[in-house]
């Protein structure tokens, strides 16, 4: 195609190759995402001059060099990129794109589901799936004033998230709790869910819901593209609470978000503020929903947190976790270390130590 252009898979075996790809990005102002599984890789007289990856069902790191652009290197890329997901298995894709690439993807089939002027755009290949999903919520509506919503990880479930549940709970007419959808852990999905379904099932006037590809996970949030770790949050915030406030909440009748809090904690601080300009914020042409901040759990002048438990779990000091966990937390941890070697355990959770609190 066009001469001696050539188009190529790339694997993240590949050193060489992704070496070569590592540094294309770099020259075109982006870095490269560890969550990418394979590459497409666009030469033209063994220069490479256009890339672009695949996450699971996400297309991250497309990149064209600036003397080919306008000479359809991106369209076909883009084509390239979309088959190769289908091939495996992807048929619903998003892409996370600088905003001059909007106009591309939206020849290849994207739709806009928001954006961060100037910055960034989260597009998706159906006009109508987002609506569905909003559509199906408003199935799980339940009637009153005051309804909640808290999004969480529980990796793994703690007292620390009973609490919160449970304080939320007493505030509202009905509470939804959603699990934000992830396999990134060393528990899976599927565990965490039946945890906390299993520890809140005394909790009245309370759903937990799968989580969906429509609550951001900050494992999937891309970073290549944003270079400082303060505006990777705020985009982050801006494009999560977007899509709740302006689809999901509606949907559910939400009217209050539910946070934790540190009142020592600047990060969190700051992170709490972000949402609360997100939710209430008169410029979204849709209700405001009031962010409620509760004091998170402590033991021992500690916030009770998850990445305490994985702390604590690599060093097996059972005795200790028994203190922040809820029995069938505690009991799924235990029976990780009767089910396989406990070396093999530890080492899984040595590199998951990093993430939600």
């Amino acid at each position: 195609m066009f001469g001696n252009t050539v188009l190529a898979q790339v694997k993240r075996a590949d050193n060489i190759k992704m070496a070569a790809i590592t540094r294309f990005l770099r020259e075109n102002d982006l870095s490269i995402d560890t969550t990418v599984d394979v590459f497409i890789t666009v030469t033209q007289n063994d220069r490479l001059i256009a890339c672009g990856g695949i996450a699971g069902n996400i297309i991250k790191c497309v990149a064209v060099d600036e003397t080919v652009r306008g000479e359809g290197i991106a369209l076909t890329l883009a084509t390239e990129l979309i088959n190769l997901a289908y091939e495996r298995q992807c048929p619903h894709l998003f892409i996370y794109t600088k905003t001059q690439n909007e106009a591309l993807f939206k020849q290849c089939g994207f739709y806009t589901i928001t954006s961060v002027p100037g910055m960034m755009v989260l597009m998706e290949n159906s006009a109508t799936r987002l609506q569905r999903y909003a559509s199906y919520l408003t199935t799980l509506r339940q009637a009153g004033d005051k309804i909640g919503c808290i999004v969480m990880n529980a990796n793994p479930f703690t007292h620390g998230h009973r609490y919160l549940i449970q304080k939320a709970a007493e505030q509202c007419d009905w509470l939804h709790v959603f699990l934000v959808k992830e396999d990134t852990s060393r528990f899976p999905y599927e565990d965490r869910l039946a945890l906390v379904r299993t520890g809140t099932a005394d909790i009245k006037r309370l759903t937990v819901h799968r989580g969906s590809e429509y609550i951001i996970s900050r494992a999937t949030f891309p970073c290549y593209f944003i270079k400082e770790q303060g505006v990777l949050n705020h985009c982050h915030t801006e494009i999560d609470l977007k899509i709740f406030r302006q689809f999901l909440a509606p949907a559910l009748g939400i009217t209050h978000r539910f946070v934790g809090t540190e009142p020592w904690c600047a990060v969190t601080a700051a992170y709490n503020e972000d949402m609360r300009h997100w939710l209430q914020t008169p410029s979204l042409p849709v209700p405001p929903i009031e962010l409620v901040e509760i004091e998170r759990l402590q033991y021992h002048g500690m916030a009770i947190s998850a990445s305490w438990v994985r702390k604590l779990l690599v060093k097996k000091d059972f005795s200790s976790i028994d203190k922040l966990v809820p029995e069938v937390t505690r009991d799924y941890l235990e029976s990780m270390f009767v089910a396989r070697p406990a070396h093999s355990v530890t080492g899984q959770l040595e590199s998951t130590l990093t993430g939600e609190k």
